[in-house]
This record gives C-alpha cells, sequence and structure tokens, in this order.
C-alpha cells in the first residue's frame, strides 16, 4: 500500500464516487489566499501543493508533505524525511488532508448544492461553476485558521504575507535551540504588554479592529477543468483501516501525459525543493502560549495582533477554548449551531464580526460574507453600489439572497473573476509576486476591463 524510498514515503488516495464532477486540485487550493501563506507552497510548474504537516497532536515534530493530483482520477501524497509511518501517524497525516482539501461527505454535498443552486438562476454555463470548485481552502488545524483570520486585519496583503512567513521561520528557531535557549524565548522578560500600533499605521482607523483591509487578500482561483474522483467519503479516516490507499507506480507514471504531465526533471525539482525546504510548520498552541507579548510582537512583526494570538493559544492549551468541540459541533452546518459558535468566538478577545464569519465559513458556513474595506470596493467597482463600511453588510445580504446558504460562495467566485482579469490567472503567479496583490493595484486602474461574471439580481 505505502512505497518507501530514499526517504519519501507514497501513497495514493483513491478518488471516485460523487466528487468526480467537483473536484479539482488546482481549484480547490488556489481558491483562498490563505494558499498564498506560508508555510503553504503552490508549485504552478508541476501543480504541486506541499506544506510541513504534524505527525499527531501531541507532537510538534512535523515532515515536508507534497500533494499532487494523479492523472487516474487520485491524489498522490508524498512524505518527506521517513522511510516510514506508523498507522498512527499515517491516519493523522490524512485527517489534515481531508481538512484542507474539504474531501469529507459534508464537503461534497456542499460542492454540489452550491453547483445547483448557481445554475438553477444562471444555467449550467455559468462562469461560477466551471471557474470554481466549490470548495475553499483552509489549513490543517482550525487553530492554524483562527491565527490567519487575525493577520488579515488592518494590515495591507504584504504585510499579512510577512507576518504568516515570519511566525514559520520563528517556529523554526524554537526548535533549534538548545532547551537553555528555549527557556529564554519561552520566559522573555520583561513581561509587559504592547504598545497599541499608532492609528495612521492602521488603514482603517474608523472601521472596526476586527475589519480589515483585505487588499485583495483573499483570491478565488482556477484551472483548467479536470476529471477528479474522490473515493467515497475517505473512510480510512473514519474507521481507522486503509483500504482507499494505493501503492504508487512511480514518477513516470505520475507525470508521463495530460494536463498535469510534467517531465522527469520537474518532477525530480519538486522532490528536492520539498525535501530541502526549511520553512518552518505554522506554530502550534503549545509553542506560543508562554511567549512573551512585546517579545513575538517584535520577532514576527505582530503588533497587537500578538497578545491576541498569544491568548487565543492560552486559552486552548488551558482548555477554556475547546477547539475539537468547536469542529464537532460544526458538522451539520446548521443556522442554531452557527449562533452557537458565534457565541463561543464572541467570547474570546479580538474576534469581532469580521474575524468571526470567517473563521466560521473555514468551518463550512457559507451563508455570511466577511465584509469590509474590499467589499466595499468590489461593490462599487463591479456592482456599482454607493457602498460604505456601514452600509455595506446589508446590502452584501441583498445582493447573495437568492445563492443561500452559499451566499459566501458566489461572492467568492465574483472576486475571483474580477482578480484574474486584473492580475492574470492566479495559480501561475509566482510567488514573489503575490505581495503586488493589494488595493492600490485594484482601484481604478482597468476599472472599465473588470467585467463579472453575469450574475442574475433578484431587485
Amino acid at each position: 500500500m505505502w512505497r518507501r524510498e530514499e526517504g519519501v514515503v507514497e501513497f495514493e488516495v483513491a478518488v471516485g464516487g460523487e466528487a468526480a464532477d467537483t473536484f479539482d486540485l488546482e481549484k480547490t487550493v488556489c481558491s483562498h489566499g490563505l494558499f498564498m501563506l506560508s508555510p503553504n507552497h503552490w508549485d504552478p510548474l508541476s501543480r504541486t501543493f506541499s506544506r510541513p504537516l504534524r505527525l499527531n497532536d501531541d507532537t510538534d515534530n512535523s515532515l515536508m508533505v507534497s500533494i499532487s493530483q494523479h492523472l487516474s482520477k487520485s491524489l498522490l501524497v508524498r512524505v518527506y524525511g521517513n522511510r516510514s509511518l506508523s498507522p498512527k501517524h499515517q491516519e493523522s497525516l490524512l485527517v489534515q488532508i481531508v481538512r484542507m482539501l474539504r474531501l469529507s461527505d459534508m464537503d461534497e454535498f456542499n460542492a454540489r448544492e452550491f453547483r445547483k443552486i448557481v445554475s438553477a438562476f444562471e444555467g449550467e454555463e455559468c462562469p461560477l461553476i466551471g471557474d470554481f470548485g466549490g470548495r475553499v481552502l483552509r489549513s490543517p488545524t482550525l487553530f492554524e485558521d483562527m491565527v490567519k483570520c487575525i493577520l488579515l486585519c488592518n494590515c495591507q496583503w504584504s504585510r499579512t504575507l510577512s507576518m504568516a512567513d515570519a511566525l514559520c521561520k520563528f517556529q523554526i528557531e524554537l526548535h533549534s535551540q538548545s532547551p537553555q535557549q528555549k527557556h529564554a524565548f519561552n520566559h522573555f522578560i520583561p513581561n509587559t504588554p504592547v504598545k497599541k500600533e499608532p492609528k495612521r499605521k492602521i488603514r482603517l482607523s474608523k472601521v472596526p479592529t476586527e475589519s480589515m483591509d483585505l487588499e485583495a487578500a483573499d483570491t478565488c482561483l482556477t484551472t483548467d477543468d479536470s476529471q477528479m474522483k474522490i473515493s467515497n467519503s475517505l473512510n480510512c479516516v473514519d474507521d481507522g483501516s486503509f483500504d482507499n490507499l494505493k501503492s504508487c507506480q512511480g514518477s513516470n507514471t505520475f507525470y508521463s501525459t495530460g494536463p498535469y504531465a510534467t517531465s522527469d526533471i520537474q518532477s525530480h525539482l519538486v522532490t528536492q525543493h520539498c525535501a530541502k525546504k526549511t520553512t518552518g510548520n505554522f506554530p502550534s498552541p503549545r509553542e506560543l502560549a508562554n511567549l512573551d507579548e512585546r517579545f513575538l510582537a517584535k520577532r514576527c512583526g505582530l503588533g497587537y495582533r500578538a497578545g491576541r494570538i498569544i491568548k487565543l493559544a492560552q486559552g486552548i492549551v488551558e482548555g477554556r477554548i475547546p477547539l475539537r468541540e468547536f469542529e464537532q459541533v460544526s458538522n451539520g452546518g446548521s443556522l442554531s449551531t452557527y449562533s452557537k459558535l458565534t457565541d463561543q468566538l464572541r467570547e474570546i478577545e479580538g474576534f469581532g464580526p469580521f474575524t468571526r464569519a470567517n473563521v466560521l465559513m473555514c468551518m463550512g458556513f457559507y451563508h455570511v460574507i466577511p465584509t469590509d474595506s474590499e467589499t466595499v470596493r468590489h461593490f462599487k467597482q463591479v456592482h456599482a453600489k454607493n457602498s460604505t463600511i456601514k452600509t455595506v453588510q446589508s446590502e452584501a445580504e441583498e445582493i447573495y439572497r437568492k445563492f443561500a446558504p452559499f451566499q459566501f460562495l458566489v461572492y467568492w467566485a465574483e472576486l475571483w473573476h474580477f482578480y484574474e482579469q486584473r492580475f492574470g490567472k492566479l495559480s501561475e503567479m509566482p510567488c514573489s509576486n503575490y505581495k503586488l496583490i493589494t488595493a492600490s493595484n485594484l482601484r481604478n486602474k482597468g476599472h472599465h476591463k473588470a467585467k463579472r461574471a453575469k450574475i442574475s439580481r433578484a431587485d
């Protein structure tokens, strides 16, 4: 079932069944600005997604993992730096992959229902169906999603990128030091509060702190249609069996022909990249809980966000913020569940309406749109609305009401269409250009060319 060679363990996640028409790796990975944030890495040449993943919840040890779409309609997963994996570690990695790519039964149901609702109003040829798969990438853990939602607040996209990268590089430092050095890091003196950032540094000084100047941060992307099928609900995650994992027959089979084909040289380069990549994993709650607020703010350029992140980590470590319970409750996605989770998130410092809506989107709720200055810009340029930060939420509810409960997915598909016309296919953009996705590059320039996909209105 598993192929082990030169420190690389390979396995195939067989695909098929109901996900045949709705899953595409490139569309799923490159569907949200999260794919640009460290430690995520998308390689446009080989169409491979890679990042470190933890072996289990009880350790901070990570292995680099790459995921590619197999020509035989399956996922090829490569785990670097180990010659073998225990069943527990295998299952842990698979659970994280399923979460990131939204491969559960509920995710498949949502993707299909999204397509049905949009096609009912717009027809089967609607660009929103062909260009957007109905799945939005998320992190392997809810904690990482929550922290990254905090990093989106009140700053330019380039700074969000740098803060995420700094946290991952800092994670390496934590594990490369002696026990004495780690102790010094974790108990940095003096333990003083972080000084608030001056209002002049916050682009939206009159906007609540939970809002953000997204600067086109989160983007819907696409690729050519492919015919991938995901095996029925990846049963191995639920019952511990790995019957749907098949041994890989080698890179020549995987990269030989077809729309995702790459040469043996390209395959070798991807393997080298993943095997030698030194980017750290995203820090865990345990790694951040004992840090000094001022030290973390300065080390990673987090500003006031450092205090919120540390308090979140402490609440999780101490059991006051039950993330596992949050995720269990979110299964099913009922409105009553959404209200309950919203109330619980409201009690966490820094989780205002915008941040809560983003986090709950990551948990599978798509009926509330996180609105901010980017939404205001989008409505003005695409919907000819004279929006303000005070009116944009009610306008969002009006515009997308008929697509319930998938208002967010339609909104995000529209954003993808606009961004692609402005920047080109973002899944093919080199990572060095991610920082160019800013509000200043979206406003005015080429405005007359930025026409949205046709969306009928219920005026």
